[in-house]
């Protein structure tokens, strides 16, 4: 039971299915998925949930707990803490930590637990180092993926592009989605692996009001402290890059602190495009 559950992040998995392939009666399923939910509660593994009713059964939320969101972010900032990782202009390697599947499977697991309540039906990202966090992100939502991409593909049939400024290093570039992607008015949720200036930000922002589409909420991976103006608000960081100083060979990384509140690291403030 616990496989097909987990195998299924959010769907709903009728009792009936499991009474059929472990050929039990569904008291005892019943029986059963209370254990499993008493246990996965008490390790703080997710949320398994019971839906009532004909058309009822059970669904897995995974969640991670107050103590599981601090081991993750301190692993995270212990691991990318590394003057080996410095590259120029203040930036940090993180290519091998957002294509690792394990990292990003719980990567996706935090920010499922950070936007659980925010109403999203579709998790928005833009290519490249950005889709194994949103696809991890959407599966533990049960949502879809929507990537935005750099250049138009005539594969995708008709797009919408627009132009958009780098925050960091003031260049102008195209992002384009295809008309198929997305429904018109769907709440989204932003996911991208790097902020900085909030260009890229910005720029999914302003593709998603292409589609009159509702940004309900944008996590990234790192986001550096510096500068404090940007061209986007709202975002919540995993973790916060402190100090990348080439001269010094020194790398800080810090965990947000704002998503290590045991009651359910709810970050302050809504969305501010």
């Amino acid at each position: 039971m616990v496989k097909m559950l987990l195998d299924e992040p959010g769907a709903l998995v009728p009792l009936g299915r499991f009474a059929d392939a472990l050929g039990a009666a569904k008291s005892t399923i019943s029986e059963d998925l209370a254990l499993v939910r008493d246990t996965f509660q008490q390790l703080g593994l997710g949320v398994v949930e019971t839906v009532a009713g004909a058309a009822g059964g059970v669904r897995y939320h995974p969640r991670l707990s107050a103590e599981r969101m601090r081991e993750l972010l301190e692993g995270l900032s212990r691991t990318l803490s590394s003057a080996d990782r410095l590259l120029p202009g203040g930036f940090v390697y993180m290519t091998d930590i957002v294509f690792s599947p394990r990292w990003s499977a719980r990567i996706g697991e935090a920010f499922a637990t950070v936007f659980a309540e925010a109403g999203a039906q579709a998790v928005v990202t833009v290519e490249t180092k950005g889709i194994p966090l949103a696809m991890a992100t959407a599966r533990s939502l049960n949502l879809p993926l929507v990537v935005c991409r750099r250049d138009s593909r005539v594969t995708e049939g008709t797009a919408v592009s627009i132009t958009y400024v780098s925050g960091s290093s003031r260049q102008i570039s195209t992002m384009s989605l295809a008309r198929r992607a997305m429904s018109p008015g769907s709440r989204v949720l932003l996911i991208d692996d790097f902020l900085k200036g909030g260009g890229t930000a910005r720029g999914m922002a302003d593709l998603m009001a292409e589609f009159e589409a509702e940004p309900v909420g944008m996590g990234v991976l790192v986001a550096t402290r510096e500068p404090r103006q940007r061209l986007i608000g709202g975002f919540v960081p995993l973790v916060w890059l402190e100090a990348a100083d080439e001269a010094a060979r020194v790398v800080r990384v810090v965990p947000n602190e704002a998503l290590l509140d045991p009651d359910g690291h709810r970050p302050e403030g809504g969305w501010r495009p």
